[in-house]
């Protein structure tokens, strides 16, 4: 009688199943692995080299600096997203060298919110609540809304730099016990956190001046402290090959990227073209035109319409800006700066694999002079395609 053959396991059934045994079983760690002060006038890159230890879910960061502002120097105000822009630039290189975060502060906060479900870090305190939840560690995430002559006050952030798309769902997570393992995390400290009034330094600094005309004077920006913690999986479950890991999870990368995309034209539809063989999971923009208005970037009325186009110009939607800051107020139960959209596609991703080019196109009803628009990108990858990908804008 011929034996009878072994029952092959479907690959993706055999990745839940090493998934769920890793969060069922291995012990999550937080340490820190770097503690340092820095003078962002002389050097704000910092590279940082990531232990090599365990299944790596990612890297939380907080940043802390002193704005203080002379007597007879220029009053300062906090721009919308205020002391998450700190950190400049935040990039990830992983073990084969692929790019898998490069973003900016701005973006790595609204992204942090919207795996939340609340602005990252928020404390709403009730008044009617007779126990004393509150506002009790405001060191988390602060900067005074001013800072007049005379004054000085901090400004500090969290954040949280994932790298796999959450704890459960280990997809984009990093096998770090490896030989000759080599990653870097490189952090751009903000060296311009205080600027004019400019639509750049809306988006860009912690604190501005009232108008453009008005550069900082007698202004100190104190040296950067910094703490990084690494987050992971430790003590793995082991089978009779070994460590048992995820594959296909550890075959996906999660990216966070952004690009600055200028040329919008008044009354013209403006394309942004989501990359090749990638699913897109959320698009957060930001139409920076009028850094005077509300403390924002744009009036609701300065968009006409955000549409995500196909390649055979099919819009899969098309609607007034109202409509996606709807998006926005479910996705975290809060508003969003005014003039920040975003777009949630977790439930059903943009896939430029299964769909080909793909396009964001904004029309603009007003556009001022130097106007441009900030595009924040959260997709999956696969590992063996990211070459094959044309670059994001």
């Amino acid at each position: 009688m011929a034996p009878v053959p072994a029952q092959r396991i479907d690959p993706g059934q055999a990745n839940l199943m090493a998934r769920g045994m890793i969060v069922g079983s291995a012990v999550k760690r937080t340490q820190v692995i770097k503690t340092f002060t820095q003078n962002v006038g002389s050097e704000p890159v910092v590279s940082i080299t990531p232990r090599n230890v365990g299944l790596i879910l990612g890297f939380i960061i907080n940043i802390k600096a002193n704005v203080a502002v002379a007597g007879g120097g220029t009053p300062l105000t906090v721009t919308p997203f205020g002391p998450a822009n700190l950190l400049k630039n935040v990039s990830f290189y992983d073990l084969n060298n692929n790019t898998r975060v490069n973003t900016t502060g701005w973006h790595i906060n609204a992204i942090n919110s919207a795996r939340g479900g609340a602005p990252y870090m928020a404390c709403r305190a009730n008044d009617t609540y007779p126990l004393d939840y509150a506002n009790n560690y405001p060191s988390l995430m602060q900067a005074p809304a001013t800072i007049a002559a005379a004054a000085n006050g901090d400004a500090q952030a969290t954040f949280f730099i994932p790298l796999a798309y959450s704890d459960q769902d280990l997809r984009g997570s990093i096998y770090a016990n490896v030989v000759n393992a080599t990653m870097n995390l490189q952090l751009t400290l903000n060296g311009t956190a205080v600027q004019a009034r400019t639509q750049q330094g809306a988006s860009d600094a912690v604190y501005v001046t009232a108008d453009a005309a008005t550069a900082p004077s007698g202004v100190t920006v104190g040296s950067f402290t910094v703490e990084v913690i690494q987050v992971y999986y430790d003590q793995l479950p082991e089978g009779q090959n070994g460590v048992i890991l995820p594959l296909l999870d550890l075959a996906t990368v999660y990216e966070l990227k952004q690009s600055n995309v200028p040329g919008i034209v008044q009354g013209q539809d403006f394309p942004i073209q989501y990359s090749n063989f990638r699913d897109f999971l959320s698009t957060t923009v930001i139409y920076r035109n009028r850094p005077m208005t509300n403390n924002g970037f744009c009036n609701e009325s300065d968009i006409t319409s955000i549409a995500l186009e196909s390649a055979n110009y099919t819009n899969v939607f098309k609607v007034p800006p109202k409509y996606v800051a709807a998006w926005g107020r479910q996705a975290i139960e809060d508003d969003f700066p005014l003039g920040v959209f975003y777009i949630p596609t977790r439930t059903k991703p943009i896939s430029t694999v299964q769909y080909g080019n793909m396009n964001l196109v904004i029309n603009a009803a007003d556009v001022q002079a130097g106007a441009t628009t900030l595009v924040g990108w959260e997709a999956f990858a696969l590992v063996n395609i990211i070459g094959q990908a044309q670059a994001l804008a």
